[in-house]
Formats: C-alpha cells, structure tokens, sequence
C-alpha cells in the first residue's frame, strides 16, 4: 500500500536515503548529489566550490517531478553539469537521481521518470597518468611527512580507490582487523603498510572523518564532516593535493594524488580464526 505522500522534495530525500543501505559517508554524498538536482529543478545554478556542501537547497514541492518541463529543465541542467564536472561525478550524480526517483515511484508519490532522455557521459579511454613505480614510492614512502599525509597515500596506493572515496570515510567505517571498509560504507581494502599507520591516526577517536584538517571546523561546518572528539573538519580534496604537492615538489613537480592509485587490493573475506 503507498505510503503517505511527502509535500517537499527535501523530505523525500530525506525518506529515501533513511532507507537506503548507505554508510554514513555514501549517504552524505547522496545527498549532496540530490541537493544538486534541487537546483535544478529549480532552474536556478548549484553553488560551486566549499559552498556547494554548505548551502541549503531551494524549498521545492516534490509534485514538480511530474510537472510537464521538468524534464526539459533537467536536460539542460544536466547538460551544463556533463560540461563542468568529471564524467565519473555526473554519471554518479544521475545515478543517484535515478535510484531516488524509481523509489519514490514505487511508493506512488509521483509518476513520471523526468530523466528518462538523460544518458551518462562516456568515460575517458585513457585510464589516467601513470602510476608512480616501485623506486618513486620507495622514494615518496620515506619522506619525513606527517602521520596523516603518510596513512592517506599509503591508503591511496594500496587500496586502489579513488582520492575523493578515501576521503569520504569516517572512523567508524573502518574494518581494521580484516583491512578493509564495512559493508556499509564505500569499499576499501589495504595492506600492511596502512594497517600499521592508521590505528596511530585514530589515536582513540572512534567517530567523525577520518583525515582531519590542522584546524578547528568553522561554525557552518555540517555535523558529518566535523570530528567529534577534536572539532577539527574532514580533509578536502584540495588540501589533500596541495599537501602533496608541497611534499613531493622537490622530487617531480608532475607527482599527484591520483598517481598514487595503484592495483586495488583484492576482497579477503574473515579468517576463521578472526586474525588480520
């Protein structure tokens, strides 16, 4: 039997991902995606940048899905996200739309698909610059640099994840005596070498982002990407690079965090025995 429509766009959103099988981390990127198409919907341009995470989204009754111009709103809307974002974050963006929208069709509270003219953007041929080899991160491992920027690119290198999924974990998405994410979460994998950094890391937290900033969260800070027991905010992208790139300059000044990825380690279910 369909359940009681909601009035707002943002309280289906909210309804839909209380549902939804997400770790805290995929959930707040979900939401980030379907606060995007708000302003879509609204035909107004998402804020950009830090402020895009931060800003409250247009108040929108969630019958405009089924209003005869959505669709083509969303076209163009989706054609100036294809144009400005990277076609693995706008395929993942439509997809989280599309997730949200067959749901709420389920429950009957609209009727239409708005996206259905919408298709994903081909990803590159190229699968990105070369990873560093063995002698560069010989070379790279040794540096005198900080617990954190060690653990995020021993992460990096060993997981085979991408940056911006890495940095999405949280304390509490972290499997560590079987080296790898809980179901819940994004999944990520490593071996020995972050095994050994990232119990220093924690250093007893066991909630909030796991890479922090050196500095307090500012007061607008969501809740999500502020740690609990320190204050401090979740590492960004940005940051992350330039930190790296400050680091690694002297040695290449073509080095970044993207040449980190290497061969994702592969899935290894529990030992019986419950050791690593």
């Amino acid at each position: 039997m369909p359940s009681v429509q909601p009035v707002e766009y943002a309280v289906a959103v909210e309804r839909y991902l209380a549902t939804a099988e997400l770790g805290a981390a995929s959930r707040r990127i979900y939401r980030i995606a379907l606060d995007t198409w708000a302003w879509a919907l609204a035909d107004r341009p998402a804020p950009g940048g830090p402020e895009r995470r931060r800003a409250r989204p247009p108040v929108l009754p969630l019958a405009l899905l089924d209003h005869p111009q959505t669709a083509t709103r969303l076209r163009s809307a989706a054609a100036h996200r294809a144009a400005t974002a990277d076609p693995r974050t706008f395929n993942r963006e439509l997809s989280t739309l599309r997730a949200a929208l067959s749901w709420w069709r389920a429950q009957g509270w609209i009727t239409t698909d708005p996206t259905a003219d919408l298709r994903p953007q081909p990803l590159p041929d190229v699968a990105g610059p070369a990873p560093l080899d063995q002698e560069h991160l010989r070379v790279l491992f040794g540096l005198r640099a900080p617990l954190r920027e060690q653990t995020l690119w021993r992460l990096l290198h060993e997981s085979g994840a991408p940056v911006e999924t890495v940095l999405a974990l949280d304390v509490d998405d972290l499997d560590l005596l079987h080296r790898r994410s809980h179901p819940s979460a994004a999944p990520v994998h490593w071996r020995a070498g972050a095994a050994g950094l990232l119990p220093l890391l924690l250093a007893g937290r066991t909630a909030g982002p796991l890479f922090l900033t050196d500095r307090r969260a500012p007061a607008a800070t969501p809740a999500p990407d502020r740690c609990p027991h320190t204050g401090h905010a979740r590492l960004s992208y940005r940051r992350a690079a330039e930190l790296f790139t400050a680091h690694t300059r002297p040695l290449a000044p073509d080095w970044t965090l993207r040449r980190l990825r290497g061969t994702p380690t592969p899935t290894r279910k529990p030992a019986a025995t419950g050791s690593p």
